[in-house]
């Protein structure tokens, strides 16, 4: 469980910062700009940890489903070699995700008209400003897509379907309001960031109006990364012991 936590923490941290220092940077400057080689290594890493966070987002349900449904077999299911091995084939799949659908923005040629509707290089935003032939980039976005995101977010539902359906044979009324209490919080993130990147990228990006395209964005690059640390970390036992043993640390040594 910690290891996919720090995992799902430093994607958090590094996906909100592909975007947001160079936002508020363009905000104080006079010219917004960003070089194209800049445009395209952003957009890699926004790519790379979207997909990671994805592919994290379903090791931890799969965790939980075997913690719940299993709980007698749980530590020789989830191994510690299992653990690892879902990590590191996670930042596997999304290196080469991300590579390819770089390579193929790289390929295209772009108008003189530059401006991007945008607070970040979007793959639907750039498109829009290409001047080469993008059936191929939709192509692939639509059928990785499916791969990338639909496909996890099945495993998901399927794996907390699953977990409602032990959890209801459970005779204690407490324990059924507490592992309804967590799954709720679990599928409202996990809906956020999987509703709002399914609706931007697999939809025709022609059906999407740039207010629409940058809240949807705005909602997954900030408001699903800020909330994470809350519901996965703040409701484990141990970590809220640790958090008020620092706080109350603080306060003796602050005290007059």
């Amino acid at each position: 469980m910690y290891l996919f936590l720090s995992n799902l923490s430093f994607s958090d941290l590094c996906f909100s910062s592909v975007t947001m220092p160079k936002l508020l940077q363009n905000m104080q400057s006079q010219v917004p700009s960003i070089p194209y080689a800049g445009c395209l290594a952003q957009m890699y890493f926004f790519l790379f940890f979207a997909d990671l966070e994805s592919f994290l987002l379903v090791a931890m349900a799969y965790d939980r489903y075997v913690a719940i449904c299993f709980p007698l077999h749980y530590t020789s299911i989830m191994s510690p070699k299992l653990c690892v091995s879902l990590v590191v084939l996670s930042w596997v799949l999304t290196t080469f995700h991300a590579m390819l659908h770089t390579l193929l923005m790289a390929r295209l040629s772009f108008c003189e008209d530059n401006v991007i509707p945008h607070f970040f290089c979007d793959m639907s935003a750039l498109l829009k400003l290409s001047c080469s032939d993008t059936h191929v980039n939709e192509l692939v976005i639509f059928i990785m897509g499916g791969i990338i995101l639909v496909i996890p977010f099945v495993l998901i539902i399927v794996s907390y379907a699953r977990i409602v359906a032990s959890i209801l044979k459970v005779p204690s009324s407490r324990g059924i309001r507490k592992a309804f209490s967590t799954c709720g919080s679990h599928l409202s993130v996990v809906s956020l960031f999987y509703g709002t990147v399914i609706g931007l990228y697999l939809c025709p990006s022609a059906n999407n109006s740039t207010v629409k395209e940058t809240f949807m964005a705005m909602m997954y690059t900030v408001v699903t990364p800020m909330l994470n640390p809350f519901i996965y970390s703040l409701r484990n036992r141990d970590i809220k012991g640790a958090l008020v043993r620092v706080l109350c640390k603080k306060k003796i040594l602050f005290w007059p």
